[in-house]
């Protein structure tokens, strides 16, 4: 359960990333010279977002929160429950902010390709837009940067004995004495 758990969250934080560079590059590249080639742009755009980014993030959260439930450990790691925390801004950026962006841009694109909107409101979108996107990628990648570095953010302090003290220091001979079993590490289970 907790491999299969690992893996879903792996691969849906690579569908994450993976679908917000795809929506990055094709608004920054993809051609935009007519109304209508715009309108057909940011239907391309809900796609992805329809498809991609939205089930990557929710199998992540989903998976993520599971994996913290089987895995009874993770919630005593201050970088487990921080990731859960971004997960959720992200879950929610994506959410309120990137998909409803990508619609609410689509429909002022086919309203401008019919002449009815204005062209300075769906700039006004697109730069709300793209301070969304550098968010959610700039969270999602410290997401990955923190599961795989995993800093010590505990809630509980060290255990006693845990850390090793440096063995006294004999001042006659001036030659470190062996440390005595007590003052080993514990091992790690």
């Amino acid at each position: 359960m907790r491999k299969t758990l690992k893996i879903l969250h792996t691969i849906s934080a690579c569908g994450l990333i993976g679908g917000l560079a795809c929506y990055m590059i094709l608004l920054a590249v993809a051609p935009q010279d007519t109304a209508a080639a715009y309108a057909d742009l940011r239907r391309s755009i809900q796609t992805i977002s329809d498809w991609v980014l939205v089930p990557s993030l929710a199998i992540a959260l989903v998976s993520g929160l599971l994996s913290m439930v089987v895995h009874k450990p993770f919630m005593d790691k201050g970088w487990a429950l921080l990731k859960a925390a971004m997960g959720i801004l992200m879950f929610k950026g994506v959410l309120t902010v990137i998909a409803a962006e990508a619609k609410h841009a689509a429909t002022l694109a086919e309203r401008i390709a019919d002449g009815e909107a204005a062209q300075d409101l769906l700039q006004q979108a697109i730069a709300s837009e793209w301070a969304a996107l550098w968010t959610v990628m700039a969270l999602s990648v410290a997401n990955v940067v923190i599961g795989v570095w995993r800093p010590r953010l505990s809630r509980k302090p060290a255990a006693k004995g845990h850390r090793a003290r440096p063995a006294p220091v004999d001042a006659a001979t001036g030659v470190r004495a062996k440390p005595v079993a007590e003052d080993r590490p514990a091992k790690a289970a």
